[in-house]
């Protein structure tokens, strides 16, 4: 009479797909990584990067003066909804 598969065989072979699921998922984060990191090293190259550098703000005051100001935004948008429930 055959049993099927004892627990000793499903053991087993539960492992190998296991390992087989973690390597195929390992494997297309090392593509994906891969991918990323050409796809900058190609934009870096053509110069795409340079707009984004020049258009940032410089570090310093001027951000604390942005945070300043979209804190009293905030602030005052809450106090007018508080006050007309609107």
């Amino acid at each position: 009479m055959n049993r099927g598969m004892t627990i000793a065989d499903m053991l087993g072979q539960s492992g190998v797909l296991s390992l087989l699921g973690m390597g195929v998922v390992f494997g297309f984060l090392i593509v994906m990584v891969i991918a990323v990191t050409m796809t900058g090293k190609v934009i870096h190259a053509l110069g795409a990067d340079k707009d984004i550098a020049r258009s940032a703000p410089p570090a310093g005051a001027g951000g604390a003066a942005q945070i300043t100001a979209v804190t009293a935004a905030i602030t005052a948008a809450v106090a007018e909804y508080r006050k007309t429930g609107r």
